[in-house]
């Protein structure tokens, strides 16, 4: 019988090795991104201090969206990240997929953060 692995734990694999790769400074954080079938989460981390800088979130309040499975909320999650991270006076971030493919609700992420003032 062929055993085939779970989507999770092929993502988590993918993660893992993007991030042989990717590591988040003081300097330039890493914007990392989780999704699951209905949030979507977004945080800038500093890995050499292993802190979390500013995270947002779907299910942020102010945010007030009724669904946060879509690329409508994706983008109000990076927009959201991004005046934060102005706040923070972070610009520049490195850009962690989380092992999900750069597309759709990652994707819309990832825009409505560049074009929100976030650089990467």
């Amino acid at each position: 019988m062929i055993k085939k692995e779970s989507r999770n734990s092929m993502r988590v694999v993918r993660h893992e090795r993007i991030r042989t790769n990717i590591n988040g400074t003081s300097t330039t954080p890493r914007l990392c991104v989780f999704r699951s079938n209905k949030e979507i989460y977004a945080q800038i981390i500093d890995d050499e201090t292993k802190t979390t800088l500013c995270s947002a979130s779907s299910l942020d309040k102010d945010l007030k969206l009724a669904n946060g499975g879509n690329i409508e909320a994706a983008s109000a999650v990076g927009k959201a990240i991004a005046q934060k991270a102005k706040k923070a006076k972070i610009t520049k971030v490195v850009f962690d997929r989380g092992g999900y493919l750069y597309h759709g609700r990652v994707e819309a992420l990832a825009n409505a953060a560049r074009e929100n003032g976030l650089e990467f």
